[in-house]
């Protein structure tokens, strides 16, 4: 389908206008039937604080007391320090178990680099719970009550109880009860000083704040966890000891790292390995994986990173890092590495500051990290150098498909990644093809013809395998004659077999995902895609069954490198002389090129440029009667912005998104934007007001004001929105919300968290 009625390169070039000499609107325009602006930088997939909040249950989440709580016990002083993200929460009662029980459990729990907040009613002060405390809970892994005689004389204990049961029920965290002297039928019964101290707060207290506390004693009376009497006779050594096996089991469960499930023969090569790892060894272990693209390094590291990580203190994978350092920079992955292994946020100005961060914070701690297809010298460099930065004891894995770096990074285990040989081939083309270790007999012949043509490499056999599946022989016939015209050795050749199985609107989707949406959550280019006719359920479906893409767990459309690589070379070899004579452009130097030259041909479909050039662009000519989604997020427009009028006729949007606009004190007349249902204004720290037009819009379904700190109140009339689906006020200052009876139903999160 060829999508026609691109507007002229003028008009392309007007989309960006120079907004005080500070900033550039990135970009995506798409012709044809749907004309498109979107930002094609990788938007911020932001998960909202998943411990969601209804308007009743306000008054006890948002502390209105001005005095912060007090102290939290962690591993850096009694203070909760903000940003960091703990492992495991304990909740406990001070009189009882403080200088004792709680006390060895969080020694050792501590030792084992396991990261623990321990929190100590005695030293709180206030009536409610405040943010800090609600994120300790929130953002760790698993929770542990130590349910003692004395818990619930403590309303600060029944209060953690209750959050710590909200975030099991809302977001699946874990919860491992320790009912410490006391069983678990008087919690359920109430019996004893549980139930004196339940009648002396229901003198006190509201009775729907009681009932809920007697509420959460009875469910955590009903979970399985660990009576301190019958355990080895009371003897609380052994009892510590199965709790911190018991919390190490979970925490290696929830920190592995995802595989594919039909691995075949990854075990000899992770035994290889292991067995060249000197636990002796007084340094930092280098272990390089190198070998082609395709050819399975990344699941290997996986594995060998998922056996190996229950040993150390820290762990981090960065992974792409090819592709990443490309388009966010180097500092942005060094950020991610050091965020990962202190779990603090970091914020990084240059490499070099980075440099000094690594060096003087891995130091003290045994590290685990896996840096995934590393290509140049300067990441090594920046990210790892030869791992005198970590602590003795610490091992770093890197893939590459330069060899080159593992030497110079003077790595001490280099291991080569091979093709799979033929019997291990044809088991895993057999596992993707037919769901069986082999194929059936008047298949056999064909599987075998097909499998000799892929080289061994896995990429291929799966991607080839799944795309036979279910097909009547004939196709496979056609497919084994096309794949024996190919080279065993040129894989793009082979995978280029799948693409052309495609229809063309999928094929479509393919390109624009391996030019411009490799890592972007599939929402946004969804409405692009629909827009233009391309029935993107219906192909992103295709793509996933031919194993083409991924969707991992955040949404975000997954595509190999190799894949990648085959679909931008698909486009180059349109026009390998003229970029503007291709459908799509996603390199930002011949994109300037074609914008400040006057390039632009009919053929231009799509075209991503970057913030922070082509200032003097204006939008006098842009006419966005078709405009689906606009991105505006990072750039330096303002209330007096010159687009905000073209603007109006864009009846047809339907994502606005204008996160991290930092000269926006108020938001336009939206008015006119009767089809909107994402509007995103996340991170615009001097937003001080919504225009009130944004209570007209009946379609919308999402509405971010996230860390607009300044922001005290939006529109009354959101409260009556009857689509509405996620309302998110992290960071802001508002302090309530009118819902009107009736309205909101359709409401499925609701985050106010503080940062």
């Amino acid at each position: 389908m060829h999508r026609s009625g691109w507007i002229s390169i003028k008009g392309l070039g007007t989309v960006v206008e120079k907004v005080g000499g500070l900033c550039v609107v990135s970009a995506l325009l798409r012709s044809g039937d749907s004309e498109i602006l979107l930002s094609l930088r990788a938007l911020l997939d932001q998960s909202p604080n998943p411990c969601v909040m209804n308007s009743e249950e306000q008054n006890f989440e948002a502390s209105s007391s001005s005095t912060p709580p007090h102290g939290g016990d962690n591993e850096g002083g009694d203070e909760q320090q903000r940003g960091i993200d703990y492992e495991v929460f304990l909740s406990f009662r001070g009189i009882d178990t403080r200088t004792g029980f709680t006390d060895h459990l969080y020694t050792n729990l501590i030792e084992v680099g396991i990261h623990v907040f321990r929190d100590d009613d005695e030293l709180r002060v206030g009536d409610e719970i405040g943010p800090e405390l609600i994120s300790s809970i929130t953002q760790s892994k698993i929770s542990i009550p130590i349910i003692s005689e004395n818990y619930a004389s403590s309303k600060w204990c029944l209060r953690e109880l209750a959050q710590i049961l909200k975030c099991k029920r809302g977001i699946g965290q874990i919860v491992l009860p320790i009912f410490y002297k006391v069983e678990p039928s008087e919690v359920r019964h109430l019996t004893g000083r549980l139930g004196d101290a339940i009648n002396a707060h229901k003198k006190n207290l509201d009775e729907m704040i009681v009932k809920e506390w007697e509420e959460a004693l009875r469910e955590i009376s009903s979970l399985k966890g660990w009576e301190s009497e019958k355990i080895d006779n009371g003897h609380e050594a052994i009892l510590v000891k199965m709790v911190v096996g018991r919390v190490m089991s979970e925490l290696k469960r929830l920190f592995q790292l995802n595989v594919p499930e039909q691995l075949v023969g990854i075990d000899d090569h992770v035994e290889q390995i292991m067995s060249k790892i000197d636990s002796k060894f007084n340094g930092t272990w280098i272990i390089g994986i190198y070998g082609m693209g395709g050819i399975g390094k990344t699941t290997l590291a996986k594995v060998l990173y998922n056996k190996l990580s229950s040993q150390f203190e820290g762990r981090s994978y960065v992974a792409n890092i090819r592709e990443t350092s490309q388009r966010e920079g180097i500092k942005f992955l060094q950020m991610q590495l050091i965020s990962s292994i202190t779990r603090k946020s970091c914020d990084v100005s240059n490499v070099d500051e980075g440099i000094g961060i690594i060096k003087s914070q891995f130091t003290s701690k045994k590290c685990l990290i896996l840096l995934d297809d590393m290509d140049d010298n300067t990441q090594l460099k920046a990210l790892a150098r030869d791992g005198d930065w970590f602590k003795a004891g610490s091992i770093v894995i890197i893939t590459t498909r330069n060899k080159s770096i593992l030497d110079e990074a003077r790595a001490s285990y280099m291991y080569q990644l091979n093709e799979l040989p033929l019997d291990q081939s044809l088991v895993l083309f057999s596992r993707h093809a037919f769901g069986e270790d082999s194929p059936p007999s008047d298949y056999e012949v064909l599987s075998r013809d097909v499998v000799s043509t892929t080289g061994g490499l896995p990429l291929a056999l799966e991607i080839i395998g799944s795309s036979l599946r279910g097909k009547a022989i004939e196709a496979w016939k056609d497919a084994s004659k096309k794949l024996k015209k190919v080279p065993d050795k040129k894989v793009q050749e082979s995978l280029r077999i799948s693409y052309d199985a495609l229809d063309e609107e999928v094929q479509q989707i393919f390109l624009d995902i391996a030019c411009f949406f490799n890592g972007s959550s599939k929402q946004i280019p969804t409405y692009m895609w629909d827009a233009c006719n391309f029935f993107p359920g219906k192909g992103i479906e295709a793509l996933i069954l031919m194993s083409l893409i991924k969707i991992d767990k955040d949404g975000k459309i997954m595509m190999h490198d190799q894949l990648r690589d085959l679909g931008r070379e698909i486009v180059r070899l349109e026009n390998q002389e003229k970029p503007q004579k291709r459908s799509r452009l996603w390199n930002k130097k011949e994109a300037k090129d074609v914008l400040d030259n006057n390039k632009g041909t009919c053929k231009i479909e799509a075209l991503q440029i970057g913030n922070g050039w082509g200032k003097s662009y204006t939008s006098a000519n842009f006419q966005p009667k078709k405009l689906v989604v606009l991105d505006l997020s990072g750039s330096g427009i303002s209330d007096d912005w010159g687009g905000w009028g073209p603007l109006k006729m864009a009846t047809k949007l339907k994502v606005l998104n204008l996160s991290k606009c930092h000269y926006l004190r108020r938001t336009p007349d939206v008015s006119a934007f009767t089809s909107l249902e994402i509007l995103n204004m996340e991170d615009c720290g001097n937003l001080e007001e919504i225009h009130p037009s944004l209570e007209d819009i009946g379609t919308l379904l999402s509405l971010n004001v996230g860390r607009c700190h300044r922001l005290e109140e939006i529109p009354t009339g959101v409260g009556r929105m009857e689509e509405l689906r996620e309302l998110f006020l992290d960071g802001t200052a508002i302090q309530e919300i009118h819902i009107s009876r009736g309205c909101l139903m359709k409401l499925e999160t609701l985050s106010a968290s503080w940062d």
